[in-house]
């Protein structure tokens, strides 16, 4: 507000002041703590930061500044690590918990995350690199050139480099996988099998550095339990361990789906294949997801079981891995399914929700679970109440927001045409760009 940055809790209620130069720092919505940065100074580039609770009381002291440990994963959605902050003291870093107790002594010339790890911090100390978790324990001291990740789980290792520019693996639990012995190491395994590069080309080993196939490919892309996607002549097919050959190499992309399905593509049209190279989608479609949590496939409007039988079509909406739910646009009407494909009431899904969106007449309202109206049909459109409590009414093509009683707390008042998003937090409004996530009063 005017400049200024504050927080606001779900009902919209201010919590801290507008005050701040920047962006106040929420590491975990479940806790009273909030990093805020002040003493801005734009020309030199430097600033101040504190951990303050809901009152402005100053709860981490002692350091020169505190932050929260950022990172993204693969969807480029930010997170903050759990009950940890990175400290400066006096041009060095260290750790501490959210209540302040040393995990880590400022020793170090950088901290930073994993990009996309959990639990895995790359600490710097005269320009080499090392490890530890996110409770201060050292995996690998800095003795390394640089450190990356295999695939998205920490319990992979990690890849390492030496000053000689070799390659190497160790474990989460500090051991030795592979020697810093190798041209290149790729950040994908399966099975204790990793992929090195050999006279640029790359081959398949064990974790004891025994090639497991005398073939080499263009590329790896990904190991699933006994196969690998891999590239040859410009072209993906699948292998297996041993190098047989499964799938053929005429594919511009091949990703391992449920049991051993892939998605394939061809030119700008998407389809999924067996083992075999048998199709079971047409290679047709202008997208293709697979939803891991339901074993099942969404295909542009269509969605598939795990035996690639239709289950579904409609625009879909929403697809909430948490509760279980499908959202869907039919004709019209927006429906519901869980995972096995049911369709249900708002209100067996929502279940949190004390008012639930309804059409009749080609007009929308708000009822109770019991089918009681609660808001009458006079809407365009609205949405489902979110987390705050807060649904939102259109009218006139303008948008407006209800609260968890119904009680209108926004008229209609927002044109919303470019949002991909519809959601309000009182009078407030998510921006067009939904990746930024901030919300707006105007």
């Amino acid at each position: 507000m005017n400049g200024k940055w504050g927080v606001i809790n779900s009902y919209g209620e201010i919590v801290i002041k507008a005050i701040y130069d920047e962006m106040i720092v929420i590491p975990d919505e479940t806790q009273d703590i909030f990093i805020c940065t002040y003493d801005v100074d734009y020309a030199s580039g430097t600033y101040k930061t504190k951990a303050i609770n809901s009152k402005g009381k100053e709860i981490i002291k002692d350091y020169d500044k505190i932050e929260a440990v950022a990172n993204y994963n693969e969807n480029h959605e930010i997170w903050y690590e759990k009950n940890v902050f990175i400290v400066e003291k006096n041009n060095k870093y260290g750790l501490v918990n959210y209540s302040g107790k040393k995990l880590l002594d400022c020793n170090y010339d950088s901290i930073k995350p994993v990009n996309g790890l959990e639990n895995s911090l790359i600490i710097e100390k005269d320009g080499k690199f090392g490890l530890c978790d996110d409770s201060g324990n050292i995996i690998a001291e800095p003795n390394y050139k640089k450190i990356e990740k295999i695939g998205n789980d920490y319990k992979n290792g990690y890849i390492v480099v030496n000053e000689e520019n070799k390659y190497g693996i160790i474990g989460f639990d500090k051991q030795v996988i592979l020697d810093t012995k190798y041209e290149e190491i790729k950040g994908i395994s399966g099975e204790d099998i990793y992929v090195i590069k050999e006279a640029e080309k790359y081959i398949l080993i064990n974790k004891s550095g025994e090639k497991i196939t005398s073939n080499q490919y263009e590329d790896v892309l990904e190991i699933n339990k006994s196969y690998a996607v891999v590239k040859q002549n410009g072209k993906y097919g699948v292998v297996d361990i041993q190098g047989e050959k499964k799938i053929d190499y005429k594919y511009d992309e091949l990703r391992h789906t449920n049991n051993e399905n892939y998605i394939a593509k061809i030119g700008d049209k998407y389809g999924v294949v067996d083992i075999t190279g048998t199709e079971k989608l047409k290679i047709e479609n202008k997208e293709i997801r697979y939803i891991s949590s339901g074993n099942f496939v969404i295909a542009d409007s269509k969605v598939y079981n795990e035996n690639f039988e239709q289950k579904i079509s409609g625009k879909i909406l929403e697809v909430n891995e948490t509760k279980g739910y499908i959202r869907v646009n039919v004709n019209d009407e927006y429906k519901y399914y869980n995972f096995k494909f049911e369709e249900k009431a708002a209100s067996q899904v929502l279940t949190s929700n004390t008012l639930f969106l309804s059409k009749k007449d080609g007009k929308y309202g708000f009822i109770k679970a019991d089918g009681t109206v609660v808001i009458d049909y006079i809407y365009e459109d609205g949405t489902e109440q979110n987390a705050s409590g807060y649904a939102g009414i259109k009218k006139d093509g303008l948008w407006g927001a209800i609260n968890i009683n119904g009680k209108v707390v926004l008229e209609p008042t927002y044109n919303l045409d470019h949002n991909s998003k519809i959601d309000f937090v009182g009078t407030w409004h998510l921006c067009e760009d939904t990746n930024a996530n901030y919300y707006l009063d105007v």
